[in-house]
């Protein structure tokens, strides 16, 4: 197990090639069809939705939920975010602890007595340290989607980026429930590998108090196929039908908050590693 030493901020490096005047409209947001990153993003599906099958996921399951690869504070894995663009995302071209600030803060101004809200916004995106040690982007970013049951419509580039993927011909796959049973519960669905989940077993394994509508919007806040259009309905059960508000109203801040207006991260730091301090302290195993 390794403990980490954060450098000096390399932030920087990316900030001279942010453009001014960013704000969208809501409808901006999203874009899968055109844009000035839709190559990158395309190519990141493309990777990530012919490889993420069944045995995948079982093995970085294997591989990373026992949590025996590093040690390291919170608040420095949201800072080591500032060495990672996200590859599939196609509002954004800045380091990600910018977006974990400004999601935060757009939550704390919405919603004051609930501290752990903010906590979440701030350490949502946390699990895509997985990109700084050696793990490829399409197994980190990006939208997620059950494994081991048929694909849904509602995944983006759905009809032009799973033909590689063998559990697509897999008959024991490619059904509608697949390997599961009807209104099982979203607990017992296999994700397609990525930060989401990776996170979510993170706080499980540190023991941290995050309550569990919390631990819900880290673990689902980029299953878009559910929370935004409705699919995969048949594998809810009624705790899931019962959190998914919960993932909706932290989605509205998760993606309307990411602007070229970047926060003052050393003036929020202290409140944020307060709630840090309440709810997911010291050094963690990752």
């Amino acid at each position: 197990m390794r403990v980490i030493n954060m450098g000096p901020d390399p932030s920087l490096a990316y900030r001279p090639n942010l453009k001014t005047n960013k704000t969208k409209e809501k409808e901006g947001y999203r874009n899968f069809e055109s844009g000035d990153l839709i190559d990158r993003v395309f190519n990141t599906y493309k990777l990530m939705h012919t490889h993420q099958t069944v045995d995948f996921v079982n093995q970085m399951n294997s591989v990373w939920t026992g949590c025996s690869h590093y040690r390291l504070g919170m608040m420095d894995a949201i800072m080591s975010l500032d060495q990672l663009v996200d590859e599939s995302d196609p509002d954004v071209d800045f380091p990600n602890s910018y977006h974990a600030f400004q999601t935060a803060e757009g939550i704390r101004q919405a919603h004051p007595d609930y501290d752990w809200f903010h906590l979440v916004g701030l350490i949502h995106d946390v699990g895509k340290t997985l990109a700084l040690w050696d793990v490829p982007q399409w197994a980190v970013v990006g939208d997620t989607f059950p494994v081991g049951c048929q694909y849904q419509n509602s995944i983006v580039f759905r009809d032009n980026s799973f033909m590689d993927n063998p559990d697509e011909k897999n008959s024991r796959y490619n059904t509608e429930f697949g390997i599961y049973e009807p209104n099982c519960g979203l607990d017992k669905v296999h994700m397609s590998w990525g930060h989401d989940e990776y996170l979510y077993r993170v706080l499980r394994f540190n023991n941290g108090s995050i309550p569990e509508e919390g631990l819900y919007m880290i673990r689902f806040h980029s299953f878009y196929p559910w929370h935004s259009h409705g699919d995969y309905m048949h594998l809810c059960n009624e705790k899931d039908l019962r959190m998914m508000p919960w993932v909706q109203d932290f989605n509205k801040f998760d993606l309307y908050t990411k602007t070229t207006e970047l926060p003052d991260v050393d003036k929020l730091k202290p409140y944020y590693q307060s709630l840090i301090d309440k709810y997911c302290p010291g050094i963690l195993k990752w």
